[in-house]
């Protein structure tokens, strides 16, 4: 156990302490301080977001690479972001739909992972994959802040603007990658390599 996987285990473990503080009838209703709960998500989602980043880079940088962080990290990754997304359906009435567009992405994604991975073929995180993130994070934090720090200055609703870029990002990045690996999907493929000496 070396210590990228140590930190995304770390993050595994915020979601559920993540969803304690943000729930009703958890920590808010128990204590009487729901504002103060939704900050303290907040800061918690905010710490377990940089330790997705910081895990990869200590792994790359010290070559420390394993098999169980490339089985942990994902898992890790899209517990806290769908956990996240789907509370504030109940916090925030945030949309059914957009969280069904966001995670039925991430199903097809990882299910095209796996085929790639049957195939020997390893499927990396492009560009749009990695702005869809990054901009879900930031809509997610807005939300659950509830606008802080524009609400300072306008009442114009930031983080469900940045939740629908989110989510027009989401069907981009997946269509992305379909179109990219869609001959994973065909036995066709398989052939392909053999005679191209793959």
């Amino acid at each position: 156990m070396n210590l990228p996987n140590k930190i995304t285990i770390c993050r595994i473990i915020a979601t559920p302490v993540f969803l304690f503080f943000l729930v009703p009838g958890w920590f808010g209703q128990f204590l009487g301080i729901n504002q103060w709960g939704r900050y303290a998500a907040a800061a918690i989602f905010v710490f377990a977001a940089l330790t997705d980043m910081l895990d990869g880079r200590l792994a790359r940088k010290y070559n420390m690479i394993s098999e169980l962080g490339k089985f942990l990290d994902p898992i890790a990754d899209k517990l806290l972001v769908t956990s996240a997304l789907i509370a504030l359906i109940s916090t925030d009435n945030l949309s059914v739909w957009i969280v069904f567009i966001i995670v039925a992405r991430e199903f097809i994604v990882s299910g095209l992972r796996l085929v790639a991975a049957c195939k020997g073929v390893v499927i990396a995180a492009d560009k749009w994959g990695k702005l869809k993130t990054i901009v879900q994070i930031i809509a997610i934090v807005a939300i659950l802040l509830n606008n802080y720090p524009f609400s300072l200055i306008s009442d114009f609703p930031f983080g469900m603007v940045f939740m629908y870029i989110a989510v027009a990002l989401t069907i981009i990045s997946g269509v992305n990658y379909i179109v990219k690996n869609y001959r994973l999907l065909s036995n066709k493929w398989s052939i392909e390599k053999v005679n191209s000496g793959l």
